[in-house]
């Protein structure tokens, strides 16, 4: 049973989090700002029709996060964590959570902002499903930061090679990125060798990311990000030039 100092310890936590989220949220509808919505065309991405846009699935998530964020403040203030929060430390963190919040936090950061737009979505996703997999499952510190490295050295990568959006069409990054997620696969099926969990996450890190990204592009119709990446390009030629024609005759 948590002591009354656990539970502040608890909820002054889900003050930080929820400020934090607060801040990526709005920052986040504040990029997606940028995707048309009723038409027209801004930052090189062409809309049409509102529920054809680009910016429904983001916007819809980052509401649901702002919302659900704003839920948490209220609740953390409410039960004495705010307070707790600005008069103390109050998180209560040891070495080992530090550890594990700030790999994490370099994880998001290097896909969210270096890999995403530029690399083939299939590629970084996969690697992040792996790292987080790898780093977390089983709570190994040397993992997690064995991942983190993965994950950022791809991310740095990304971003220093293509900085500039009309370089985001080159392929490099994708090759870098899907050599690293081989050898981060290959590291964890040699230390995951006796776990039945691990076994199966090379399989759900190719079959969530190719299944999420062509519901995406030919069930939804959405413009995706990094759409000429190496393998979601072979995809989508495929998709219309040999498999369209044959339910078209």
């Amino acid at each position: 049973m948590e002591k009354p100092d656990d539970v502040l310890v608890l909820r002054a936590r889900d003050f930080w989090a929820s400020l934090t989220l607060i801040v990526l949220s709005i920052f986040f509808l504040w990029k997606t700002s940028s995707i048309p919505l009723w038409g027209g065309n801004r930052a090189g991405v062409s809309g049409t029709d509102w529920y054809n846009s680009a910016a429904i699935v983001p916007l819809f998530i980052f509401t649901a996060i702002l919302v659900l964020a704003f839920v948490l403040l209220i609740v953390s203030i409410r039960s004495g964590g705010a307070q707790h929060a600005v008069t103390s430390v109050g998180l209560g963190w040891d070495k080992a959570e530090a550890l594990r919040v700030s790999t994490i936090s370099l994880m998001l950061l290097a896909y969210v902002v270096g890999l995403v737009p530029r690399v083939d979505f299939i590629l970084c996703s996969g690697l992040l499903i792996t790292g987080l997999s790898f780093g977390f499952f089983g709570g190994h510190a040397w993992r997690a930061s064995v991942a983190c490295m993965f994950l950022v050295a791809a991310g740095v990568f990304a971003f220093v090679s293509y900085p500039a959006q009309a370089d985001w069409n080159n392929h490099a990054d994708d090759w870098v990125t899907l050599f690293l997620w081989i050898g981060l696969t290959v590291l964890l099926l040699v230390k995951g060798a006796n776990d039945k969990v691990l076994r199966v996450v090379p399989l759900i890190a190719i079959l969530a990311p190719l299944i999420l990204v062509c519901a995406m592009a030919f069930g939804f119709r959405q413009n995706l990000p990094a759409r000429g990446g190496l393998i979601f390009k072979q995809i989508e030629y495929h998709y219309y030039v040999t498999l369209r024609p044959l339910w078209k005759e």
